[in-house]
C-alpha cells in the first residue's frame, strides 16, 4: 500500500438528525463518528468536499488512514458511508480505529482481469456477470491489499468463479470461506447468450431473408404500376 491518506477532523459537540441537517446545509460539513480500539466514540464532522474528493480514489476504502482530531492522531479505516437515496450526497460516515497487532474485517474492491480475452466471450460469445465487485477478509492491518485480482481469460462458457479459486495473498483470510464450504459463494460467471451463438446467426440470416425478400415485392409492385 503505497498510498497514504489523512483525515482532519473536528469535534463536534451536537448530535442527532437536526443538528447534521444544520451542519450539512450551513457549514458543508459531513457528520461522522470514530470509534473501537477499546475507546469511546467520538462524534466528528468532516469537510464534505475533501472527503468527495478522498472518495474518488478506490484506494481510500481499502488504506489505513491517518486520522486527526485536534492534536490526537489514530489510524482508523472507513468502515461504513451513509448517502442520500435519491441525491447520492453524503449523510454520514463510521471510521473504525485499528492497531497494528488486531485483525480487521473489511470490504476490498475485486478487479477482475483479461474480461475480453476470456475464453467462453472470445470464443464461444458468452457474457460475463458479476456476482460481487468485493470481498470481506479478515487480516491485521499491515497486510490488508487495495484490491483483490480474478483472472477470467481461463473461463469457459458455463464457468463459475467462487471465493475458494481465488488466491489470497499471504496473511488474508476470507470470511465467508472462514464460515463454512456452504459459504463459497460465487463471485463471477459467463453465461451463454439467450438462445446460442448459432441461433443468433440463424436468426440474424433469416431477417435478412425476409427483408430482401419484402424489398423484391417491393420492386415488382412498383413495375407493374
Amino acid at each position: 500500500m503505497s498510498e497514504t491518506f489523512e483525515i482532519n477532523a473536528e469535534l463536534r459537540e451536537e448530535t442527532g438528525k437536526a443538528a447534521s441537517r444544520r451542519m450539512r446545509r450551513l457549514t458543508g460539513r459531513i457528520p461522522a463518528v470514530l470509534y473501537g480500539g477499546g475507546k469511546q466514540p467520538v462524534p466528528v464532522m468532516l469537510v464534505g468536499k475533501d472527503l468527495e474528493h478522498s472518495l474518488e480514489n478506490e484506494a481510500f476504502y481499502s488504506h489505513v488512514l491517518t486520522f486527526k482530531v485536534g492534536r490526537r492522531t489514530e489510524q482508523a479505516i472507513l468502515k461504513d458511508l451513509q448517502r442520500h437515496p435519491a441525491r447520492n450526497e453524503i449523510m454520514h460516515a463510521d471510521f473504525l480505529r485499528v492497531s497494528d497487532d488486531v485483525k480487521i474485517k473489511v470490504n476490498i474492491p475485486i478487479h477482475f482481469l483479461n474480461e475480453e480475452t476470456c475464453t467462453g466471450v472470445k470464443m464461444d460469445g458468452g457474457i460475463i456477470q458479476h456476482q460481487a465487485t468485493d470481498l470481506e477478509i479478515q487480516c491485521l492491518p499491515g497486510d490488508m491489499p487495495e484490491f483483490i485480482e480474478v483472472d477470467m481469460a481461463d473461463v469457459p462458457v458455463g464457468g463459475i468463479i467462487h471465493i475458494s479459486d481465488i488466491k489470497l495473498p499471504p496473511g488474508i483470510e476470507s470470511v465467508a470461506l472462514s464460515q463454512g464450504g456452504d459459504h463459497d459463494l460465487a463471485i463471477a460467471s459467463v453465461l451463454a447468450r439467450r438462445g446460442g451463438v448459432d441461433e443468433d446467426l440463424e436468426q440474424d440470416e433469416q431477417e435478412t431473408a425476409e427483408g430482401e425478400a419484402e424489398a423484391e415485392d417491393t420492386d415488382g409492385a412498383e413495375e407493374e404500376q
